[in-house]
């Protein structure tokens, strides 16, 4: 989907690209875990999987809409150690990755 692409879903307006809220999960996405380390996100939309890592479910976790970029990243120092010094930029790929494949979009408008 192109930068300024819209999607409804039931009565909420998505909008993939990147706004001021925090990212909310696409609600259609399955989530499976494998093996107790890795957890395989699949979104039946556009058949499209991704593996995540322990980083990553902290991550998909808290992409609620409620949770800002900062407050995934301040989550992600808290309870890792040894976070790389590019642990901002890493967060801020890692989402804009995810919404450039559909998995998490941002939430424009409430629809009456």
């Amino acid at each position: 989907m192109s930068e300024s692409a819209s999607q409804r879903i039931g009565n909420r307006a998505w909008h993939w690209a990147r706004c001021l809220d925090g990212p909310i999960a696409n609600l259609v996405v399955v989530v499976k875990e494998e093996n107790g380390e890795w957890v395989v996100l699949f979104n039946p939309d556009t058949a499209d999987a991704v593996g995540i890592n322990a980083v990553g479910v902290l991550m998909w976790e808290l992409m609620d809409g409620r949770h800002s970029l900062e407050d995934i990243l301040q989550a992600v120092k808290g309870r890792f150690a040894d976070v790389p010094a590019s642990v901002e930029e890493d967060v801020s790929a890692f989402v804009d990755d995810l919404a450039a494949r559909g998995f998490v979009g941002y939430e424009l408008e409430q629809a009456p």
